[in-house]
């Protein structure tokens, strides 16, 4: 039987080191507790390309990050990431975003002068700031680090737009609830491990890449290849090479209920296309 220090040492050493781009509090910080629990510990980075290579130098376990938005439309650039640090997605997780204005306490929306935050948060809750003209909007890096400045410099008169989970982190206010435009809007995100795709794994979903020439019937003849493999395509994303003028990247998702009729998709792609590259295999989390 094992001592009390020994299973200590064993609980600690279970931990795993996540990556994520922006600070706690952030989305990738709700998306890592959600999909690992909160018996993890977050490495914080200021940009994607970071994160990235200190996952893929082995200093972190895994990493989150965000591929794609209902509203925005894809990240283009984490894709030739995942493929750059020759990292493996492992799993999605699809997260809606509700943002929050936070402030210090005891204060009200009339006593905001201004209102801090991610370009991307300002302009998803652009309709609830046309009632309130008088706020000034400043564009910051990060939700969650805007949410944490108030809390560091003891800011009254200025907000933030982060998540529920920064208001408990740092001890701020809401001033008002899920004040983004459009309700339903997800962010879904891809969780990234340096490991090769396992095809031995349970597995419904898969993201491949590869390369096509500029020429007439290329594409429709991979995606004929798709179709009568009884593939469906979930996401296509071209990308120019820019090295290589009129030469094309394509990152694509697609998900199936038979692994025999992916790995015939794979087989024959592997031949037709150049520089075909599994990212991952792993389990569609959207099944609707």
């Amino acid at each position: 039987m094992k001592s009390s220090l020994e299973l200590f040492g064993t609980f600690f050493m279970s931990k795993k080191n996540i990556g994520i781009q922006g600070i706690q509090g952030s989305f990738h910080h709700i998306v890592a507790n959600e999909y690992y629990g909160n018996n993890i510990d977050i490495d914080e980075f200021q940009s994607f390309e970071i994160m990235a290579r200190h996952l893929a130098e082995g200093k972190s376990d895994a990493s989150i990050m965000a591929i794609e938005n209902s509203i925005a439309g894809s990240i283009i650039p984490n894709y030739a990431l995942i493929d750059e640090y020759n990292l493996s997605i492992v799993g999605e997780y699809y997260l809606k975003i509700s943002h929050h204005l936070l402030a210090l306490e005891n204060q009200s929306i009339d006593d905001i002068k201004e209102v801090h935050s991610h370009p991307m948060a300002l302009l998803q809750c652009r309709d609830f700031f046309k009632k309130h003209s008088k706020i000034k909007l400043v564009e910051d890096t990060d939700t969650a680090l805007s949410a944490k400045k108030i809390h560091m410099n003891n800011e009254k008169g200025i907000a933030a737009i982060a998540s529920a989970l920064a208001s408990h982190l740092y001890s701020l206010d809401v001033l008002a609830e899920n004040i983004q435009t459009i309700e339903n809007n997800e962010t879904r995100f891809v969780v990234l491990e340096r490991s090769t795709p396992n095809s031995k794994s349970v597995f419904d979903k898969a993201s491949i890449k590869f390369e096509l020439d500029h020429k007439r019937g290329s594409l429709a003849t991979i995606l004929n290849v798709l179709s009568d493999c009884k593939m469906n395509l979930t996401k296509i994303q071209s990308m120019p090479k820019i090295e290589t003028p009129w030469r094309y990247s394509f990152f694509v998702d697609i998900t199936f209920q038979s692994s025999d009729d992916y790995f015939k998709a794979k087989s024959i792609i592997e031949i037709m296309a150049k520089d075909f590259k599994v990212l991952g295999e792993y389990k569609n989390s959207k099944n609707d």
